[in-house]
């Protein structure tokens, strides 16, 4: 079979070459792709031929799949998969499997880093000091005590409760699934937006939560309280969000997903924004995650060649 690495994902040269010869020694070919695709023709013409196609988060069309005459099986070097064709996938009889748990340390650490530095104004002040001012009269907030919302509780939301709880804080979360965690008191979403001084969300994109933080969801919210997703950026209304932090409706916002893959275009809404922490989706981004994506990718395919396919999602 031939397996194709249709974008880089951060293989080591070594890991390439341990991998491919791997392979070759039970018959099978591969190919690395050291370059980002630049777009579906180009994505087909590298995959043309795989039985076995590995991507990070680039999309995947149904157009592009139907001209693969021998693809059965995407091994997906990421969590979500909203960006591949499912229900054509299962009619093709393509197995997906994912990367689950890579980066689930990575994600939660960054959401508690990101709130703790807007409650502390840690940009802003980093800014001042260089511009020769003073903290001129400032005092933060502290994570202690707080009421920290989580939109769903699945292996990263759970990490980010326990993350919240260490620093003394009340965790209330909404979430499709029940869990039974001592320390996680479950609520509405409208409650959770309503009473939560932080609010992160954890949630996958599907056609119930797409768009869910909305207007009307973001105007219940309190002026003192701040949104952060390192989830989605199909799953908030980014320009009623904006709408509401230069009204000073909320305190504060940290984005690190948006509607499609950085770069932004200069004219984006959430640029203008005040009290923002704005990064190009780096929740995954440590040597750590992209070491253990690496060996899960690597797992799924060893595991699939012997019918014994792991974290399978189609």
């Amino acid at each position: 079979m031939k397996i194709v690495f249709a974008e880089p994902i951060g293989v080591s040269t070594n890991t390439q070459a341990q991998f491919a010869s791997e392979m070759e020694q039970l018959g099978h070919s591969v190919v690395f792709h050291s370059s980002p695709v630049t777009d579906q023709p180009d994505l087909k013409n590298r995959a043309q031929d795989a039985d076995i196609l590995v991507l990070s988060n680039q999309p995947l069309a149904a157009s592009t799949i139907n001209s693969f005459d021998k693809l059965k099986m995407i091994s997906v070097a990421f969590t979500g998969v909203d960006h591949l064709p499912l229900d054509y996938c299962r009619e093709k009889n393509i197995t997906i499997c994912n990367a689950a748990g890579y980066s689930t340390s990575a994600v939660a650490e960054l959401t508690i880093s990101v709130a703790i530095s807007l409650l502390r104004r840690v940009v802003e002040l980093d800014t001042n000091l260089r511009a020769s001012k003073t903290r001129e009269g400032f005092l933060g907030g502290e994570l202690q005590s707080k009421t920290f919302g989580i939109v769903g509780l699945g292996a990263i939301g759970q990490r980010v409760a326990e993350l919240g709880n260490a620093f003394g804080c009340k965790i209330i979360a909404h979430s499709r699934t029940p869990k039974n965690i001592p320390y996680i008191t479950q609520v509405g979403l409208d409650e959770l937006f309503a009473t939560a001084d932080i609010i992160s969300l954890h949630a996958p994109a599907t056609s119930q939560t797409v768009g869910m933080v909305n207007k009307n969801l973001i105007a219940t919210m309190k002026s003192t309280s701040i949104l952060i997703n390192t989830a989605r950026g199909t799953l908030v209304d980014y320009c009623a969000l904006t709408t509401a932090l230069k009204n000073g409706a909320i305190a504060g916002a940290a984005i690190d997903v948006y509607e499609h893959e950085p770069p932004i275009d200069k004219d984006y809404p959430l640029l203008t924004a005040p009290n923002t922490i704005l990064l190009p989706h780096i929740g995954y981004a440590t040597n750590e995650a992209i070491t253990r994506r690496t060996d899960i990718v690597l797992q799924n395919i060893r595991s699939w060649l012997k019918k014994q396919p792991q974290n399978v999602v189609v």
